[in-house]
């Protein structure tokens, strides 16, 4: 399902409460069936500054150069709820970009997959050439902790 509103502006700050604050507004009231419900949002965070999704190519070129060879943090907050249970908890990941070229992000930024990505980049995509490392998580990069996920489902009884 997709949520009915918009996400609420990103302002510098903590990225998990802002990363949380945004996952749990997504998050229906209510359900038609007894299936877990499941929002998430990504949040990059260069220090206190926030990067949610860019809001034009000229936005997304901004993030690009920011990260440029440099370290920063994908959060990825997750809103849960199965039954009479609510979770909400956040995942950290630190992603260092490579140092990168005036050709490297004009081609990225051609091929449009900076489009609905936190920070300007989708690493399970053409964005993999941006980083040179990942700690953590890498489901949590692409945009949803996946082993998080499951691990919180099935200790709320279901086994997906």
């Amino acid at each position: 399902m997709v949520p009915g509103r918009d996400e609420p502006p990103l302002v510098a700050g903590d990225a998990r409460q802002a990363a949380l604050a945004v996952a749990t507004a997504k998050m229906p009231t209510r359900r038609a069936d007894d299936r877990p419900l499941l929002a998430a949002d990504t949040v990059v965070a260069l220090g206190s500054r926030l990067f949610g999704k860019p809001r034009d190519r000229q936005d997304a070129e901004a993030m690009l150069w920011a990260l440029s060879g440099r370290r920063h943090e994908v959060v990825t907050a997750v809103a849960l709820r199965y039954g009479a249970a609510d979770a909400h908890f956040a995942v950290c990941s630190e992603v260092t970009f490579r140092k990168l070229s005036v050709p490297t992000v004009a081609h990225y930024l051609d091929s449009g997959e900076y489009l609905d990505k936190a920070g300007a980049y989708g690493i399970q995509g053409l964005g993999v050439s941006l980083v040179e490392s990942v700690l953590g998580s890498y489901s949590n990069v692409v945009g949803l902790p996946v082993t998080e996920v499951l691990t919180a489902l099935r200790a709320y009884g279901y086994e997906p």
